[in-house]
């Protein structure tokens, strides 16, 4: 038995795209090229406007093919299983202690953690949402069962509102989830994260830290020092860490960086 842990661009929606790549095509036939409409304003308007939005679809069916080959687990760039490992050898837990992954997805970053601390608990929290149908509980449980880890179990939560009590956790991570939740600050949501963080505990998060995303970063780093928090760090994961420089542009994942530090 394989672990499956599919692919952070899902196969659905490059499916639905082309599907409407598909549509306009035919549309930009129909409307632009046959007999069905006369010659006149309204043949060219829809012509042009059928001809623009099946070349812009083709286009980001491209994207999404070259997207889904790099993440694949089984291809040769396997940048999911790369950025997996590499926040992974980030975090330490104490024997008995325990970590909080938010927005585990399919399990992947909950089961290297426990992985490489087989005597900590594990514990993966998603809401999975139909944005990402195929990422669910069962398979993460599957995921685990395959790779023989005991160490972690999965529960279903909101990471706008963690369902722990303060200081609950010797660590906690996550890998790309924040900046997918709507919200206005961001860095709310960092600091409700940090707000289950035992005091001498660890965090290690992975996310798009762009200024349209999160604001200033830097700032939020001087505050969490300001605040107590020690070894607080921003770490550039696109200079080559996880990704090429060339490789965050093209896949939109410019500003991605590890936050790191300890309460």
């Amino acid at each position: 038995m394989q672990p499956d842990y599919k692919n952070w661009m899902p196969k659905e929606l490059i499916l639905y795209t082309l599907i409407g790549t598909i549509c306009c095509l035919i549309l930009f036939y129909v409307f632009g090229i046959s007999n069905l409409l006369a010659m006149g304003t309204l043949k060219t308007i829809l012509k042009i406007v059928f001809l623009i939005l099946t070349i812009a679809l083709t286009l980001i069916v491209l994207w999404m093919w070259l997207m889904y080959r790099a993440f694949s687990y089984n291809g040769k760039r396997q940048m999911s299983k790369q950025i997996i490992d590499g926040i992974s050898r980030h975090i330490h837990i104490p024997d008995d202690g325990k970590c909080l992954d938010i927005g585990c997805g399919s399990g992947a970053l909950a089961i290297a953690v426990a992985k490489r601390n087989p005597r900590a608990e594990i514990i993966g929290m998603d809401r999975w949402g139909k944005e990402y149908a195929s990422y669910s509980l069962a398979l993460c449980q599957q995921n685990a069962q395959a790779e023989n880890v005991t160490n972690i179990q999965f529960v279903k939560g909101n990471a706008l509102h963690l369902n722990f009590a303060d200081e609950t956790f010797d660590a906690v991570t996550s890998n790309y989830v924040y900046h997918n939740i709507p919200s206005r600050n961001r860095q709310d949501i960092l600091l409700e994260t940090l707000r289950v963080l035992k005091k001498g505990g660890t965090f290690v998060i992975h996310d798009i830290f762009s200024h349209s995303r999160y604001g200033d970063m830097n700032a939020f780093v001087n505050k969490l020092r300001n605040m107590g928090y020690k070894n607080v760090e921003l770490i550039d994961t696109t200079n080559g860490l996880f990704m090429t420089p060339w490789e965050s542009q093209w896949m939109a994942l410019k500003g991605s960086a590890i936050l790191k530090g300890i309460k």
